[in-house]
């Protein structure tokens, strides 16, 4: 039984499917190349609306300092997720500069990806494990790719974590066997299109994870 992340919300309706549903976290995209985008300004109305108890967190690649100010004076948040190539000391850097929890997305594609879940886990609050994207992709994540999660039995960890990459409604519970994840974080798997959430699929996602 995993608790699910749903990321790229885009809308109030997105954004109602998920809680409703029973997500424990949702997410809100700040990178412009991503067909998930929003604006602070989006992003505003949009964390207005999220429950208490629902965790919110917004997804940053590479940030500078200005665009993470400018959306934490507009839309508060809970998490701050680096979905870039932000080394450790950078990490630590955004930790210092917002005052928030940071979650670092560490990129696996085969075993030599894996001393990056502790180099991040010693500065970083929490780790997304998620697939790496292909060398010519634009966009970090949301790819719907997925990785060997045999990679990660058995393994212990630094900090808390949560698995991302490839995962839908068929194949999630069988993620949350083989490896233990605490938590789940979906966005392509749970769309009828790029960044057009799919209510049922969301419903049938949170229910496969929680088993």
């Amino acid at each position: 039984m995993a608790d699910v992340k749903i990321c790229g919300l885009r809308d109030a309706a997105q954004l109602a499917a998920a809680v409703e549903a029973g997500a424990r976290f949702v997410g809100f995209v700040f990178f412009a190349k991503s067909p998930r985008a929003v604006t602070p300004d989006e992003a505003a109305a949009l964390v207005a609306e999220v429950p208490v108890g629902v965790a919110r967190v917004g997804l940053f690649v590479d940030p500078d300092d200005a665009l993470l100010q400018e959306v934490l004076a507009k839309a508060p948040l809970d998490i701050i997720q680096l979905h870039g190539k932000e080394s450790p000391d950078r990490v630590a850097e955004v930790r210092e500069l917002t005052g928030l929890p940071v979650m670092k997305a560490v990129g696996i594609s085969g075993a030599e990806d894996l001393p990056q879940l502790t180099d991040y886990g010693l500065v970083a609050d929490m780790l997304l494990v998620d697939a790496k994207a292909p060398k010519d992709a634009v966009l970090p994540g949301g790819n719907g790719l997925a990785f060997d999660w045999r990679l990660l039995v058995g393994r212990r960890w630094l900090r808390p974590w949560m698995l991302a990459g490839g995962l839908t409604p068929d194949n999630v519970a069988e993620a949350v066997r083989l490896t233990g994840a605490p938590v789940v974080d979906v966005s392509s798997g749970v769309e009828a299109a790029p960044g057009i959430k799919d209510p049922a699929r969301i419903r049938d996602f949170i229910a496969a994870a929680r088993g």
